[in-house]
């Protein structure tokens, strides 16, 4: 964003802003949405599968209470009387599959539709258990009843057997009152509950046995185990076979009153993904405002920073005219907001001020640099230099150090005066500077002394310093003309590198300048890279 002017700085800036706090937002109020709407749909799974077991075993309470009430009337042992009350009570709750009363011997003496009238089902649990007191007997298929229940066409139907013991004036069972309820009204329970809860998707309700087989469910599941512990009730998110992860809330039948319960279990479920899609909306509409308000408020900070830039676009313009040293630039004087217009006013007097003493600095640092007599940099510009592009670069950076010394100088010196001998120092001032490269530095440190450092850069071939000397001792060797009379003068180098001689510059210079005075003892004229047999001794030496 740095190279953004102001105002679309200050716009994508507050853009960005209202954006990201939208997203956390979004984020933060999803997760927490997502948390709550999670233990809300799962309290009320739980709480419907309490529901639905208790209204299955209030349902059967009611049944088991009528069937022990309707067994106490008397009149029921005589066949004309049950048979005209059971008709009349069939007619009236369509639940009831087959009514019928049997006698001591289990022979059915009457029957709703004469169904079974005659038969003897002595040997049925709805005869054996009800002669000895009220029964209530799980779901099960009645094979006897296939196709004769008109409700049932083309099925085997399943049943609920409720019945109860006829006893005589001094308690002794002389007969069963039996009825076996359709389980369809289960399945009415179910319909009637999922139909007074609109706007649940996905919800599946389930009865199970007591051995955890699924009684009422979805067709592909009736009669299979469900993957769910019928032990821990509650609600619980759980994946389930399908691949589908689901809230499920599961409850125990457990009976009611004197009624002990069939030990059936209800479960309720629906679909993880109806919570995500829930909060996942709520997200989306939280993002899109918060990009609907990023864009206001971005249209908002263009318009206010334009009224803060149009001035220091003015400075700005006037400052880049300056730089590039367009003469007779008046620095404007804008106005704008009050911090705007002092700083307008501060610059133009400081441009004012470093315009006049800008060729006076540029003097003094020229001098403070350059060797007056050849022209190039001095000793302490040198040392400068070295110090600063050999410090603080993390090891990345290699360069070579040369030391240069005039062979046969002094006696042309002595012989011809010194004025002979400045000549020959700006003659070979000339030369060096021409041979090496522009980011090399080559300076005089002082009388007949030189000294070069020639930084290795990355992605540059490193320069033949080998090759280099030489024809720097070459150059030096031309001959200098000087009031007429020709001179020569020779040239020994010292070589040395860092950091591969040192990791510290000033030992790498001290090397130098001991491979410099082996050279001259060498027989000058010669260049000579320091090793580490070289000790500072030879140079002291030499």
């Amino acid at each position: 964003m740095s190279s953004l002017g102001l105002r679309a700085t200050v716009a994508a800036t507050t853009a960005i802003l209202v954006l990201g706090l939208t997203l956390a937002k979004g984020l933060f109020v999803g997760s927490q949405a997502e948390q709550v709407l999670t233990r809300e749909i799962g309290d009320s799974m739980a709480e419907l599968s309490q529901s639905l077991a208790r209204q299955l075993d209030a349902t059967m309470w009611a049944r088991a209470n009528q069937i022990a009430a309707l067994a106490q009337i008397d009149s029921l042992k005589d066949p004309a009387v049950a048979q005209a009350t059971i008709d009349e009570l069939k007619r009236r709750d369509p639940t009831i599959a087959w009514m019928g009363v049997t006698d001591r011997q289990g022979n059915v003496v009457a029957a709703s539709g004469g169904l079974l009238l005659g038969k003897n089902i002595a040997t049925r649990p709805v005869h054996v258990e009800g002669m000895k007191g009220l029964f209530v007997g799980d779901v099960h298929e009645a094979v006897a009843l296939k196709g004769k229940v008109p409700h049932l066409p083309g099925e085997t139907p399943k049943f609920v057997d409720v019945s109860a013991a006829l006893r005589d004036a001094d308690g002794t069972a002389v007969g069963a009152f039996a009825v076996h309820y359709s389980w369809e009204w289960a399945r009415a329970t179910l319909r009637d509950l999922i139909a007074s809860l609109p706007g649940r998707e996905g919800l599946t309700l389930y009865i199970l046995s007591a051995d955890g087989t699924v009684l009422i469910g979805p067709d592909e599941a009736v009669g299979t185990a469900l993957p769910i512990d019928r032990n821990k009730e509650g609600w619980s998110l759980a994946r389930w076979p399908d691949g589908g992860s689901y809230l499920t809330g599961i409850a125990r039948g457990r009976g009611l009153y004197d009624y002990a319960g069939l030990g059936w279990t209800a479960v309720a479920r629906q679909p993880a993904n109806v919570v995500y899609g829930e909060t996942g909306r709520l997200r989306l509409t939280i993002i899109v405002v918060g990009a609907g308000l990023a864009v206001l408020f971005s249209v908002l900070g263009w318009l206010a920073a334009g009224r803060i830039a149009r001035p220091l676009v003015a400075i700005a313009d006037a400052a880049e005219r300056i730089r590039r040293g367009e003469q007779g630039v008046a620095f404007p004087n804008v106005g704008g907001t009050t911090e705007i217009g002092r700083l307008s006013a501060s610059l133009r007097d400081l441009i004012d001020s470093l315009t006049n003493k800008d060729a006076a600095l540029m003097r003094l640092e020229d001098i403070a640099y350059e060797d007056r007599l050849t022209g190039l940099p001095n000793r302490r510009y040198f040392e400068q230099y070295v110090d600063a592009s050999t410090s603080g670069n993390g090891g990345d950076g290699s360069a070579t150090m040369m030391y240069l010394d005039l062979d046969g100088f002094k006696p042309i010196n002595d012989r011809l005066g010194h004025d002979a001998g400045d000549v020959v120092l700006r003659q070979v001032g000339r030369r060096l500077a021409a041979i090496f490269r522009d980011d090399d530095v080559v300076a005089r440190l002082g009388g007949d002394e030189f000294a070069a450092i020639l930084p290795r850069r990355t992605g540059r071939t490193a320069p033949d310093t080998g090759v280099l000397a030489a024809r720097i001792i070459a150059t030096v060797n031309e001959p200098v003309s000087v009031g007429g009379e020709t001179v020569r003068v020779g040239c020994s180098i010292g070589l040395a590198s860092w950091p591969d001689d040192s990791t510290d510059m000033a030992t790498v210079m001290r090397h130098a300048d001991v491979a410099l005075y082996k050279a001259k003892r060498d027989g000058r004229n010669r260049a000579v890279r320091w090793t580490p047999e070289l000790t500072d001794s030879d140079a002291a030496s030499g």
